[in-house]
C-alpha cells in the first residue's frame, strides 16, 4: 500500500534531502549571496581591461568562481521551493535568485562580444602567454562557432537586463501548473467526492474500471480546459520569444538556435521524424491490438494507458524496488552498483509526495557536492521504472563530477537521456528474464510496450509539434488555443491511428506538457531511447567493449561534443541506423505481446 502524507512534517527525516549538504542555514546561504553581489562590479571592471593572457585568466577564474557560488545559491533555494511550492520564504529565496543572474548577466555581458573581436592568433597568443588558460582552452575555442550570433556588446547587455522579463511566460505556466491549479473531483470507492491530484491520476488513469479512468480523466482536464485561453496565451509567448531571439541572433530558424548548443545538423531533427512517421504501423497495430484486448466499441484515449492484461497489480515498496534496481543494473558493474547503493541513506533522495511538491521526478546534479533526486513515490511499476530513470541521471551527474574538472563535468540533456534510459532497459530485461508467473510476464511485456511509446513515439509527437508551432510563429500566422488544438489533434491522429475516438479533451494536450517552455529538448528523449536501446542490449549480451565505453562516457560530463560522445559507444545518430534499430526492436515487441 502506497504511503501518503498529509504534510511534509509527517514525512521521515531519512525520505528528505538534507538541504544542510548545501547551506548549513540561510544565514550561509545570504553570506555567499553577497559575496556575489560584491564580486559583480569588479568583473565589469574588466570590461576593457583585457589586454593579454594574464587579466583574460584572472576575468576567467574570478567569473568561474563567480558562477559556482551562484550554482549553489540558486539550487539551494529552487530545492525548496520544489517541495512545497506554497512556501513563500523559498520562493523568495527563488526570485532572489534569478534578480541575482540577470545582474551576472549583466556584468559579464561585454565578454562574450569581446572574445569574438580577437582574432583568433591573438588568443592563442594569450594562451601561450599564461599556461593556466590551458584550462579554458576549449571553451574558448568552442565560443568563436558562436561569433556570427552575438550582437554588439550594447546590446547585448540589453538582452541581459531583460533576462527575467523573457523568462516570465515559463515562469507563469509553473506557478498555474504546480500551484494554482484545481483539478476536478472523482469519486473514492466509498462514495466520497475528493479533489484529483497528480499522484492518484496516475493510478485511476490505468485502473481496470473505465468509469473510474474516464471519471479522473474529465477531472485531469477540467483545469486545462478552463484556462486554455490564459495557457495559449503563456505558450504563444514563449515560441514568439524563442523565435524573435533566434532572428535577433541572426540563426536561420528557431530549431537552427535549439540544436546549435550541442552541434547537431537540423538533418537528425527531421530525420527522427520522417523515420518514425515512416514507421508508424507497429504503433497502429498496437492500437488496433489496444482496442480489441479491452473489448470496447470505441477506443478513448482514457483507455490507452491501462495495462491489457487484467488482474496484474503489482505492489513494489520503496525499499523493495531499491533492491530490485540494484540488482537489475549489475551489468554495469559493481562499482556502479555499490556507489548507487549508497545514495539511498545519505539523503540523496526525496521520495514522497506531499501536498504542493512539485510534481514529476528528476534528478540535479551539483558539482562539488552531490545529486539531488526527487520523486513522488507511489509503489507500483511505474514508480519503480522512474526510480531507476532518475537514478541512471544521477549516477551520470557523480561520474562526471568525480572525474571531470568543473568547466567540462556538466553535460547536455541531448546525452542525459541515453543513461537514464539504458538503466530502463536493463531493468525490463531483468523483470522479464527472472519473472516466472506468465500473467506477470505479459504484464511486463506490455508494460515494455507503453513506455517506448510513451518515452520514443510521444516524445516524437511533441517534437513535431514545436517544430509545427515554431516555424507558424516564423511565418507571422497567429498562435491560440484553436491553432493549438488543431495542430495537436492533427498530430496525435497521425501517431495513435484512426481507431482512436476523440473526446474534446484530446486537443487540449498541449496545454499540460511543460516541457514546451523549454523549447527543441523534447526530442532528445527519443533520441536517447535509440541510443540506449543500441547499448543496453550489447550490454546485456556480455560485451565487455561496451561496457568500458559506456562507462567512459559516463564520466566524460560535456568533454566533447553529445554526437562524438555517443559514437564512442558505437551509436551514430548522423545516420538512421540506431532510429531504425529502435523502430524494429518495437514492432519485435508488439508482435511478440500480439503472439
Amino acid at each position: 500500500m502506497t504511503v501518503t502524507y498529509q504534510s511534509r512534517a509527517d514525512v521521515p527525516e531519512i525520505e528528505k534531502w538534507r538541504f544542510e549538504d548545501l547551506y548549513v542555514s540561510t544565514a550561509d546561504w545570504e553570506k555567499d549571496y553577497q559575496f556575489i553581489e560584491t564580486m559583480l562590479p569588479k568583473l565589469k571592471q574588466f570590461d576593457g581591461a583585457i589586454h593579454d593572457g594574464a587579466s583574460l585568466y584572472q576575468y576567467l577564474s574570478e567569473k568561474e568562481e563567480v558562477s559556482s557560488k551562484f550554482n549553489l545559491v540558486y539550487v539551494y533555494g529552487m530545492l525548496q521551493a520544489d517541495v512545497d511550492t506554497r512556501d513563500t520564504a523559498a520562493q523568495s529565496l527563488v526570485d532572489r535568485a534569478k534578480q541575482l543572474a540577470v545582474k551576472m548577466s549583466a556584468a559579464s555581458s561585454f565578454f562574450m562580444p569581446f572574445l569574438l573581436s580577437l582574432e583568433e592568433s591573438t588568443l592563442k597568443e594569450y594562451i601561450e602567454q599564461e599556461s593556466r588558460l590551458k584550462y579554458f582552452e576549449q571553451d574558448l575555442f568552442d565560443s568563436f562557432r558562436y561569433k556570427a550570433h552575438v550582437l554588439s556588446k550594447e546590446k547585448e547587455e540589453i538582452l541581459s537586463q531583460l533576462g527575467e522579463a523573457l523568462s516570465s511566460p515559463s515562469h507563469t505556466f509553473n506557478m498555474l501548473n504546480n500551484a494554482d491549479i484545481k483539478f476536478g473531483e472523482v469519486t473514492k470507492d466509498d462514495g466520497e467526492k475528493v479533489e484529483l491530484t497528480r499522484g492518484m491520476y496516475s493510478k485511476l488513469i490505468e485502473d481496470e474500471n473505465r468509469d473510474k479512468r474516464r471519471e479522473a480523466y474529465k477531472a485531469y482536464y477540467k483545469p486545462y480546459l478552463q484556462l486554455k485561453n490564459s495557457i495559449a496565451s503563456t505558450l504563444a509567448s514563449n515560441i514568439k520569444t524563442n523565435v524573435t531571439l533566434a532572428r535577433l541572433r541572426n540563426y536561420p530558424s528557431a530549431l537552427e538556435k535549439g540544436l546549435f548548443g550541442d552541434m547537431v545538423p537540423k538533418e537528425v531533427y527531421e530525420n527522427l521524424i520522417m523515420s518514425t512517421k515512416a514507421n508508424i504501423t507497429p504503433l497502429h497495430r498496437y492500437t488496433a491490438l489496444r482496442k480489441e484486448k479491452l473489448a470496447v466499441e470505441e477506443l478513448r484515449q482514457y483507455d490507452l494507458n491501462v495495462p491489457l492484461v487484467k488482474g496484474v497489480k503489482l505492489e513494489i515498496s520503496y525499499d523493495e524496488a531499491y533492491e530490485t534496481i540494484l540488482k537489475a543494473l549489475a551489468p554495469l558493474g559493481e562499482e556502479y552498483v555499490s556507489t548507487l547503493k549508497t545514495f539511498k541513506d545519505t539523503r540523496y533522495i526525496d521520495i514522497r509526495e506531499t501536498p504542493g511538491k512539485r510534481s514529476g521526478a528528476y534528478n540535479l546534479g551539483v558539482y562539488g557536492v552531490h545529486p539531488f533526486v526527487l520523486l513522488n513515490h507511489h509503489d507500483d511499476l511505474d514508480s519503480m521504472f522512474t526510480m531507476i530513470h532518475e537514478f541512471g541521471h544521477a549516477m551520470h551527474s557523480y561520474y562526471s563530477s568525480k572525474h571531470q574538472p568543473r568547466i567540462s563535468a556538466g553535460y547536455s540533456i541531448f546525452v542525459a537521456e541515453v543513461a537514464s534510459t539504458v538503466n530502463e532497459v536493463l531493468l525490463i530485461n531483468y523483470l522479464l528474464k527472472n519473472e516466472t508467473d506468465e500473467m506477470v510476464r505479459k504484464h511486463l511485456l506490455n508494460h515494455f510496450i507503453d513506455q517506448f511509446r510513451g518515452t520514443f513515439f510521444t516524445q516524437v509527437m511533441f517534437a513535431e509539434f514545436e517544430k509545427i508551432t515554431h516555424e507558424m510563429a516564423e511565418a507571422g500566422t497567429p498562435l491560440n488555443a484553436e491553432a493549438f488544438n488543431n495542430i495537436y489533434e492533427s498530430l496525435f491522429r497521425q501517431y495513435n491511428g484512426d481507431e482512436v475516438v476523440f473526446d474534446e479533451e484530446v486537443k487540449y494536450g498541449w496545454s499540460r506538457i511543460p516541457h514546451f517552455y523549454r523549447p527543441f529538448y523534447v526530442y532528445k528523449y527519443a533520441t536517447g531511447f535509440a541510443s540506449a536501446i543500441h547499448i543496453a542490449e550489447k550490454l546485456l549480451a556480455g560485451d565487455e567493449t561496451t561496457l568500458a565505453c559506456y562507462l567512459v562516457f559516463l564520466r566524460s560530463g560535456g568533454s566533447d561534443y553529445p554526437l562524438e560522445l555517443l559514437k564512442k559507444t558505437g551509436v551514430d545518430l548522423t545516420t538512421s541506423e540506431p532510429i531504425a534499430d529502435a523502430l524494429k526492436r518495437f514492432d519485435q515487441l508488439v508482435t511478440e505481446f500480439a503472439e
